[in-house]
């Protein structure tokens, strides 16, 4: 069951439920009573720059789930380095729309990932699913900018595949929506590398539902995976991360954090991270806090003749920060900063 496939069909009954314990915490099937009609292609022409205009080589566009081009996929070639926007919009009110893209990293190879989801309509329902490999040695770095409209349900389903010596990082930034779910789940290849990590900033009545799911089945891969975030008045945030260790895969190393500020008393954090390991000779862990700002280090700026508001506002920049920080790209690191600084400031 998914939502690309009750879109699809039109049939509810084809709506992830919270009899599914992965999607207990983002109900679908109690959320949509019936599948809107399918979004209409949208005006080409009134698409505008993206969030990451002017850094990439090349754009490709998906328009209420149409792709305006490259709809057979992208390939980067063995050796070659590429840098990519991949835009999915929403331009519709109250319809639904799902797009499919497969990536593949040949041998080698290097992608620059500057991925963004745009709405620009209302009440629409948009699934978005990607199939990304990468051959032995390719690498790949993902920025992912979730900027759906707050009353939208949105899903993004990632699976990635790594050969040997490959390497992943990523980065995904939200604000959530009504209902707004980003997974991602990652087969790991022998002394492949991986570094997973997400921030969210949300308020009013906004959900964000971050999963992931890692699996070591070859040895020597390693996993670093941080998620921070914060959320004020009615939001909810849902993180979900699970690391699988499968037997054999000996010389594993997987870390992972998920850390959460709680900025009213009506705000939510639900945190399931998991460890399941069958091998012996691995290094895992996991950590997992939720909690309000440090009342001793608001006093400190305070003390400085810094305003409360504003001690508040720095702390928590620096708290959701750190995931940002950890970005290798310069540039995709700086507009995200700036990403997350404009929803901090309308907290």
């Amino acid at each position: 069951m998914s939502l690309a496939s009750a879109i699809k069909t039109g049939d509810v009954a084809e709506l992830p439920s919270r009899r599914d314990e992965d999607w207990r915490w983002t109900d679908l099937a109690g959320l949509l009573r019936q599948i809107p009609s399918r979004s209409p292609p949208g005006d080409a022409a009134a698409v505008g720059r993206g969030p990451f205009d002017g850094m990439d080589d090349e754009e490709i566009v998906f328009l209420n789930g149409r792709a305006l081009a490259h709809a057979d996929g992208l390939t980067v070639a063995p050796g070659a380095s590429l840098a990519v926007a991949l835009r999915f919009l929403s331009h519709a009110t109250g319809t639904a729309h799902a797009a499919a893209f497969s990536i593949d990293i040949r041998a080698g190879g290097s992608l620059l990932l500057l991925e963004s989801h745009e709405g620009a309509g209302a009440g629409y329902v948009a699934d978005v699913a990607l199939d990304v490999r990468l051959a032995e040695g390719a690498s790949l770095q993902r920025i992912v900018l979730l900027n759906d409209s707050a009353d939208a349900i949105a899903v993004s389903t990632t699976e990635i595949q790594l050969a040997a010596r490959a390497e992943l990082a990523q980065t995904v930034l939200t604000d959530g929506a009504k209902r707004q779910r980003c997974e991602t789940r990652v087969r790991h290849g022998p002394d492949a590398a991986v570094q997973l990590d997400s921030g969210y900033v949300l308020d009013a009545e906004r959900r964000a539902d971050l999963t992931s799911e890692v699996t070591h089945a070859w040895p020597g891969a390693t996993t670093k995976q941080l998620t921070k975030g914060c959320v004020s008045d009615r939001a909810r945030a849902v993180f979900q991360g699970r690391i699988i260790v499968a037997r054999g895969a000996d010389g594993t190393d997987a870390r992972m954090g998920h850390h959460a500020l709680i900025l009213s008393e009506r705000a939510e954090v639900d945190a399931k991270p998991e460890l399941e390991i069958y091998a012996d000779d691995v290094a895992c862990s996991h950590g997992n806090t939720v909690g309000a700002l440090d009342e001793e280090q608001l006093f400190y700026i305070r003390q400085r003749g810094v305003p409360d508001a504003e001690a508040r506002a720095l702390l928590t920049e620096a708290f959701v920060g750190e995931v940002v920080d950890r970005i290798g790209h310069e540039g995709a690191r700086e507009i995200a900063r700036a990403w997350v600084a404009e929803r901090l400031r309308a907290l």
